[in-house]
């Protein structure tokens, strides 16, 4: 190679080939190649039999079926009995000629535009209201053009909980996304087709609903880097006591992640976020509707379950039609203008939850109930006696004794 770049220099500096040849000891015609190359020399080795090559025209075979089958299983399956590391070599050489491209296109997001959305789950369970803990999800949504984030742990990934976790982020956002950019989520979505009651969450709002197609976490990789982000900056070194708690240390912990230079951008997202405020949709004039939502005709049994536990509603209304309407944190019921319950909600299953009112007013029917109701007067089963003895002409007309 320094010969090569030495005989290029004295040819350019005018200096004859005969001489350069002479000067090197080599040949003119070594000199005139050297001159006339267009690239630097390369040791190109003749490519030969391995033991490798017995195998290939099987190992091609599986490729062409399956791209992706493991090397070890490919190995099994044509029978390889050396070097794993040294069968690996080879297939990767192969693989890439069977494998489907699948590009990914350098995204750009304008102000205002996006929110990319996820489901993350912290590593940690947390503690409920009956002693057990669990596994919680925790909604996300990021601002695409500023990467401002917001999140709160919802106590299931259902639709309802899903609207309700949303509309609350969006709320406090102070503006509303043009798009809301998620993956095949079942609550939202799948296979195109949206869930029930998110048409009129993302009408309501004037948004829409954006599902990415299988596979393809680059179209919303902002909001997944921001979970990773969060394993390993905000849950060490953590423990918390309820959802509640979880949820105020989060909303601290983001206040200033968000004030924190992105690489990226080499901007912060608080600095950012007023710009993408100021190109989003404004909140709308009504809340879209949102929350569960059931209307049910009370049983003796006066309870009514939500999500996998129980809630007490007043007694005196069994045999009514009651409509029961539950947020992240509150259940109610309601007949006509009357609130009949008020609870708060739990995020434990199977838990029954009294109001003490209500066992008191149960108690107090009950006793009613298995005392015989007395006719009064005026009533059609209030006899005067003496009727029956004016009907067996005991007496007489004006009073008199017969």
């Amino acid at each position: 190679m320094e010969d090569w770049a030495l005989i290029r220099r004295l040819s350019a500096e005018g200096v004859p080939k005969a001489q350069i040849a002479a000067r090197l000891g080599i040949s003119r015609t070594t000199v005139v190649k050297a001159v006339g190359s267009d690239a630097p020399p390369v040791y190109e080795r003749r490519p030969g039999p391995t033991s490798f090559t017995p195998f290939q025209d099987r190992v091609r075979v599986l490729l062409a079926e399956f791209p992706e089958m493991p090397a070890t299983v490919i190995a099994e399956r044509v029978g390889w009995d050396g070097s794993i590391s040294w069968f690996r070599e080879n297939l990767a050489r192969l693989r890439p000629q069977y494998r489907r491209p699948d590009p990914a296109d350098r995204l750009t997001w304008t102000a205002g535009d996006a929110a990319q959305c996820d489901l993350w789950f912290p590593p940690a369970r947390i503690p409920l209201e009956d002693g057990s803990s669990g596994l919680l999800p925790v909604l996300v949504i990021t601002a695409a053009h500023s990467r401002f984030t917001a999140g709160r742990m919802i106590p299931t990934r259902t639709t309802e909980d899903l609207l309700l976790g949303s509309w609350e982020l969006i709320r406090g956002l102070g503006r509303v996304p043009r798009r809301l950019i998620w993956d095949n989520e079942t609550g939202i979505g799948r296979g195109g087709k949206l869930a029930a009651g998110v048409t009129a969450f993302t009408g309501t709002l004037a948004t829409r609903i954006v599902q990415l197609r299988p596979r393809d976490p680059e179209s919303k990789g902002i909001v997944e880097r921001r979970n990773g982000y969060f394993e390993t900056s905000f849950m060490p070194g953590r423990s918390f006591s309820s959802p509640a708690d979880f949820n105020a240390q989060f909303t601290g912990w983001l206040e200033r992640a968000n004030g924190r230079v992105v690489r990226t951008l080499g901007a912060r997202p608080s600095d950012l976020i007023d710009a993408d405020r100021a190109a989003m949709l404004p909140l709308p004039a009504v809340p879209p509707p949102v929350g569960w939502s059931r209307q049910i005709r009370l049983g003796r049994d006066y309870y009514v379950r939500l999500g996998a536990s129980d809630y007490s509603v007043d007694p005196a209304v069994i045999g009514h039609l009651v409509e029961v309407r539950a947020d992240l944190d509150r259940v109610q019921a309601r007949t006509g203008d009357r609130a009949v319950a008020d609870h708060d909600r739990v995020w434990a299953r199977g838990l029954t939850v009294t109001d003490p009112a209500h066992l008191e007013t149960a108690r107090r029917l009950r006793q009613e109930f298995r005392q015989p109701r007395q006719p009064g007067p005026g009533s059609d089963l209030f006899r005067d006696l003496a009727d029956y003895d004016r009907a067996f002409g005991l007496i007489t007309a004006d009073g008199q004794v017969a």
